[in-house]
């Protein structure tokens, strides 16, 4: 029964942040969570929000809304399996020469005559997903009850704004605030290709009349989306380092290379908005009871308090990708070097020994806060 329906219910939202190959920790974090949980649980989540690469995992939970366990295990065979020439061609191309044509592009010195702009060609995904995820499942589930909504997060590029594709009960309505808008529709392959197309790495999709890219870019409020949709507990499991760390990496000595030039501007996408949104949930939870009810009515102020679990890495996913460098495929590895791109790596690295590696941390960071996970569940 969904919050529409019974307004004593506060539904639980699972929010799964981008980033490429780091989203193989949130794997980690859901097995967990499964052990934790009783045997033969259905799916927990009524809402279910993803973006970037953890737009592949919400989809496929949710097609496996009947058992979580199961829908773990799927992912946890993907990821414990996975190799980069599932996910794009390393020997597409020539990466120096793509890298020179996405540049010349984007200083409007060059056209590519309507080609796609990006140093890698993502197709082989597109089978991954054909393969993997059975799309209409989500209206199944939906209608028995065990779903409330989806949703996938895509970037549009002509209007910079944070687009939010949902699938969800009746009486759900779309919405628009500050730069997101939320639209109602039927969730297909093309939403997740274009949520997880990171800017200049994979090409933009094209859906209905507009382009997309990676949905973590300019997602300033990513639990909005669940919020919108009737959340009003959030697990959210990020992707980032532990942000009380030192510095990611060793002091520069040289030049950056176009390698770490891309990795910093998308790490700032996929780390910073999460961790900011989060914080300010907490300082209005914070501020709620001194609100009074009076004041809340003359001048129509919306409160909502929302309860948060958050999981996060407890590690640097940089420094830990550049302890498995060498399984780069040979290509790429020509033009991202060990020494200095270890959030390009933590990003790109769709090889079974990370990918293993950040599943082990999310399962680790999970068990290690199990009192809170039972406190949160009510288990």
């Amino acid at each position: 029964m969904s919050i529409l329906t019974d307004p004593k219910k506060r539904p639980i939202g699972l929010i799964l942040s981008g980033g490429g190959s780091r989203a193989a920790y949130q794997i980690g974090v859901l097995r967990a969570v499964a052990n934790i949980l009783p045997k033969h649980s259905s799916n927990p989540f009524d809402i279910i929000s993803g973006t970037s690469a953890g737009a592949l995992n919400a989809a496929s939970i949710a097609t496996h809304a009947q058992r979580l366990r199961t829908g773990v295990r799927t992912l946890e065979y993907i990821w414990k399996n996975i190799r980069s020439e599932q996910i794009y061609d390393p020997q597409s191309g020539n990466l120096l020469s793509s890298a020179s044509n996405v540049l010349l592009t984007m200083m409007g010195s060059k056209s590519n005559g309507g080609g796609r702009v990006a140093l890698l060609n993502n197709d082989p995904l597109v089978g991954l997903l054909q393969r993997v995820i059975k799309f209409e499942r989500i209206q199944r589930n939906i209608d028995l009850g065990l779903l409330d909504g989806v949703s996938v997060t895509a970037s549009a590029y002509s209007t910079g704004e944070s687009v939010s594709f949902y699938q969800a009960v009746k009486g759900i309505e779309d919405w628009q605030g500050p730069h997101r808008i939320g639209i109602r529709t039927e969730l297909a392959l093309p939403h997740l290709m274009a949520s997880t197309a990171i800017p200049i790495i994979f090409p933009a999709v094209q859906i209905d009349n507009q382009y997309y890219g990676d949905g973590a870019i300019r997602q300033l409020a990513p639990t909005s989306t669940a919020i919108h949709l009737g959340a009003r507990r959030i697990l959210a499991i990020g992707v980032s380092g532990n942000s009380t760390q030192a510095p990611l990496e060793d002091e520069l000595k040289e030049q950056p290379s176009l390698p770490q030039i891309i990795g910093h501007i998308l790490n700032s996408a996929f780390v910073d908005t999460l961790e900011n949104d989060l914080e300010t949930l907490r300082h209005v939870n914070e501020i709620i009871p001194y609100v009074s009810k009076r004041a809340i009515r003359d001048h129509d102020i919306e409160l909502i308090e929302v309860e948060l679990l958050e999981i996060s890495p407890s590690k640097q996913l940089n420094l830990l990708a550049m302890e498995y460098y060498d399984e780069l495929p040979k290509p790429m590895s020509r033009y991202i070097k060990e020494e200095s791109s270890g959030t390009m790596l933590s990003l790109i690295l769709f090889e079974t020994g990370f990918c293993t590696a950040l599943w082990q941390l999310g399962f680790d960071d999970a068990m290690a806060k199990e009192m809170e996970i039972r406190q949160f569940f009510g288990c």
